[in-house]
């Protein structure tokens, strides 16, 4: 067998479909399936049940998946090492984040401490922060929602509230706070399921036996301010965006929201079997060593600021 067939086998043994596993590695299916064919004649054994076009894990692929993922972190990590050793640079630090302006300030000051650091910086949501780590393609997550990985570390960063935030004009402009009923017919601006704000939505909405209504969705969390203050809809926001001013100087109105939990928890998140370059380990000192950006609710009910 060589590295080829068990990087095959991996994605196959995660996705449990052959298609999604061949459209992430970018081969045919034919080919995928011939090299899982392959292998499985190698070893003497099935590891997939296969019923019709679907095919499981079986007991035998668990257990060869368990090694499999070992031994090939150990060959990255292995890569990375020689890496570091060989060049003269600092080092390099790979970071995910479900909003990139979130972070921008953090990683700017980073930069500015480590100048000889290579920084590289993704925008990923949770789903796709659980795979950039099992792949270590990512050092590190800042992440607004847990992770389901295994092996993961994490540190809390920031807790902050999360306000509504709505049209100048609009009837709760100018109000203190507002129950969830009480919004239950209002059109709301948010992000695809997956994203953290959509996923608080929906779970404040179900606590109440209710289901929001969706005027707008989309990949950008930064964009939502600009459809609220348009007369889109309303919509959830960090608090951390009344303070955060920019030249496009968005204007909403803020309100509390009555509702329990309705706050944002930022961690940092990390494998606890990945190698970690010099730069992974200053940068990590560094983010968890200092109060990361974040901002309570001042007395005033209005702001301006654009959504990290």
């Amino acid at each position: 067998m060589d590295l080829l067939q068990l990087r095959y086998f991996q994605a196959v043994a995660r996705y449990e479909h052959i298609s999604r596993a061949a459209e992430e590695l970018h081969v045919a299916q034919p080919s995928l399936s011939r090299t899982i064919a392959r292998l499985e004649a190698e070893l003497g054994t099935p590891l997939f049940d296969r019923q019709g076009r679907r095919i499981r894990l079986n007991q035998y692929g668990v257990v060869f998946l368990h090694h499999v993922d070992r031994a090939l972190s150990e060959l990255d990590d292995a890569r990375r090492v020689l890496s570091d050793a060989r060049d003269t640079a600092f080092g390099r630090v790979s970071v995910a984040s479900e909003t990139l302006l979130t972070i921008t300030h953090l990683l700017g000051s980073f930069r500015a401490a480590y100048p000889r650091a290579d920084v590289r910086l993704f925008q990923s949501n949770a789903e796709e922060m659980d795979r950039q780590l099992r792949a270590r393609e990512v050092d590190f997550c800042v992440a607004s929602q847990p992770l389901t990985g295994t092996n993961l570390e994490m540190i809390e960063l920031a807790r902050e509230e999360v306000l509504l935030a709505v049209p100048r004009g609009h009837w709760l402009d100018g109000q203190e706070s507002v129950t969830i009923r009480e919004i239950a017919t209002e059109p709301f601006v948010t992000t695809r399921i997956g994203q953290w704000q959509r996923t608080l939505l929906d779970r404040l909405f179900a606590s109440e036996g209710l289901t929001p209504m969706i005027s707008c969705e989309g990949d950008e969390p930064g964009a939502s301010q600009d459809m609220i203050s348009a007369g889109l809809g309303i919509g959830l926001i960090p608090a951390i965006s009344r303070q955060a001013g920019t030249d496009s100087q968005v204007p909403v109105a803020w309100v509390h929201l009555n509702a329990p939990d309705c706050h944002r928890v930022l961690t940092l998140v990390w494998s606890r079997d990945t190698y970690l370059s010099d730069a992974a380990v200053k940068f990590r000192e560094f983010t968890t060593s200092r109060p990361f950006m974040t901002h309570r609710l001042p007395d005033k009910r209005r702001g301006r600021g654009r959504q990290p």
